[in-house]
């Protein structure tokens, strides 16, 4: 019997193969776009042909394709195309001076519209409009936070909204003010709204440009897969457009909106927009359903009050969107037609209020492969983590949060108190529970760069703050195996792709990351310093650099 000679063979690596029937191999081959042999290197060395491309890895580790379950790639790209602020440096007057250069740079445009700002660099974790107004030159701005629960305003697009002091704080949202009740230039959650409808539309080609630009930072991170995890309907037309056109090389699950404000009925209007929009690539099988805000401006819902600045409890709870009731209900008949949901929750009322929905559904429809997900999991209550398990939700954890920063230590943590602050992001204790565990980025609220989040899920702080910053409660730390395991065949299962992607085992895609060292090699350096060489899907490559084959 002849074998027939690969397209693609990698040799001589530290290939982790995420497969438990074979852990541990130093080559692979690639044939038609599928992996065709797992092995040692004399295993594959027969199908070595004429034209088969070997990479000889030295050493240094592959993996299953990355698969990010929870990031927004299209809003993130057009962030790159305005007025960009994430990762700027120099805290306050840092960002002021990045708006002010982007509205000089940029004088025609009507309004200036960007993301990324920290909250941690202002007082209270919220802007003012007169640093923004000086910055701008008298002209409506619209900047939403790194994390898009607040967005920073001028006084020109407040008057242009019709927001002063007589208007009331919307339900699902809150208007920071002055101490005479003046609007002082911060909206969170639904007080945005009022604003944000007056923005230019977003065009046709530059949601395609926007999608380009992510999918191609997405892939030089090795990420060969992802769950968009808010897709409007012009984004999905731009996925749509690119996979007609054959741009689109990631594999891509879209997740629907369920608006604020929505009732049942709005489940017809989903459903139509499923059997419109699925392409070859794409398919937009789940729906976002949005429970809470954020801690850091109390708007994430908690089951005990925040704590003020002196100590004690508050009064303040935070904001859940939606009436409990209604989300059983919707959660409910999303279930039964077949979606999966993915729930935004920061707050242990929200994950509360998600898991109780999760349980109505299995009561009225019984066990469906719906492969529910909990989105970001700050804040569960011990009562509430083995429920994960006996109900088959997926934990879809962010761990680069997990770690000490200013926004944790300046916004969080006082107003949590000790007790509730150490239940922060359990992944160790939702792995102990036998919960099922997936990882995604949030990308653009922080960087989609897998290896770095291995980092912090793993030694909880970040690689730069090793030795400068203490552990973030060390017992909810994870292993490497577990990590990896949560980016690949984790996400891979909760994208419904684990039949065809996820591990490096024969007959499935060749969707794969090839990386700069062996990873599990402490000696090579820290995880978070470790670089991707090359990603390939299909068995072809989608990013490489000259190190890969030097």
């Amino acid at each position: 019997m002849t074998t027939e000679a690969a397209d693609l063979v990698l040799r001589g690596g530290a290939i982790h193969t995420v497969d438990d029937a074979r852990p541990q191999a130093t080559a692979l081959a690639v044939r038609d776009g599928r992996i065709s042999a797992v092995g040692s290197d004399d295993d594959v060395a027969a199908r070595i042909g004429p034209r088969t491309r070997v990479i000889e890895l030295r050493g240094r580790t592959v993996l299953p394709g990355f698969q990010d379950a929870h990031v927004h790639p299209v809003t993130s790209g057009l962030d790159k195309l305005r007025c960009d602020l994430l990762g700027v440096a120099g805290g306050r007057a840092g960002a002021i001076d990045a708006i002010r250069a982007y509205a000089v740079a940029n004088p025609d445009v009507p309004w200036i519209v960007g993301s990324g700002w920290s909250m941690s660099d202002f007082p209270g974790g919220t802007p003012h409009r007169r640093d923004l107004d000086a910055a701008v030159g008298g002209r409506p701005a619209y900047l939403e936070n790194r994390d898009g629960h607040t967005a920073w305003v001028s006084s020109h697009a407040l008057s242009m909204a019709g927001i002063d002091a007589t208007t009331p704080d919307p339900i699902g949202g809150r208007i920071e003010r002055d101490p005479d009740g003046t609007p002082s230039g911060a909206l969170h959650e639904a007080a945005t709204k009022p604003v944000e409808i007056l923005l230019p539309p977003t065009g046709d080609d530059e949601c395609e440009r926007g999608l380009r630009l992510a999918q191609a930072y997405l892939h030089s991170v090795g990420v060969t897969a992802w769950q968009d995890a808010n897709v409007e309907p012009g984004e999905q037309a731009a996925y749509q457009t690119l996979d007609g056109r054959g741009e689109l090389t990631g594999r891509v699950v879209g997740a629907l909106r369920f608006e604020e404000g929505w009732g049942l009925d709005a489940v017809d209007g989903l459903i139509e927009r499923r059997a419109a929009g699925r392409t070859q690539r794409f398919a937009p099988t789940s729906v976002k359903v949005m429970l809470d805000g954020v801690l850091e401006v109390f708007t994430g819902a908690t089951l005990e009050p925040y704590l003020g600045v002196d100590g004690r409890p508050t009064d303040v709870t935070g904001i859940l969107f939606f009436e409990p009731d209604l989300v059983d209900r919707v959660v409910t008949r999303l279930d039964a037609a077949g979606f999966q949901v993915h729930f935004h929750v920061i707050g242990d009322r929200a994950a509360r209020v998600a898991l109780d929905s999760l349980e109505a559904a299995r009561r009225a429809n019984g066990s469906t492969d719906g492969r529910h997900q909990l989105a970001h999991v700050q804040l569960v209550h011990p009562d509430d983590i083995p429920r994960f398990a006996s109900l088959g939700a997926t934990a879809n954890a962010q761990p680069l949060w997990a770690c000490h920063d200013p926004q944790m230590d300046l916004l969080t943590l006082p107003f949590l108190g000790p007790e509730r602050a150490a239940r922060q992001y359990p992944f160790g204790s939702l792995v102990r529970a036998g919960a099922r565990l997936a990882m995604g980025s949030d990308w653009g609220v922080s960087t989609a760069d897998v290896l770095e989040e291995v980092q912090v899920a793993v030694e909880r702080i970040h690689h730069s703050d090793v030795g400068r910053l203490p552990v973030f409660y060390p017992d909810e730390r994870i292993s490497l195996d577990r990590a990896i395991h949560a980016f690949t065949m984790g996400s891979a299962h909760a994208n419904h792709l684990d039949d065809v992607t996820g591990s490096l085992t024969v007959g499935k895609l060749a969707d794969l990351v090839v990386l700069d060292r062996d990873l599990w090699d402490r000696g090579a350096g820290m995880i978070g310093e470790a670089r991707v060489v090359g990603t390939f899907i299909d068995g072809r490559p989608v990013h490489e650099t000259a190190e890969l084959d030097g």
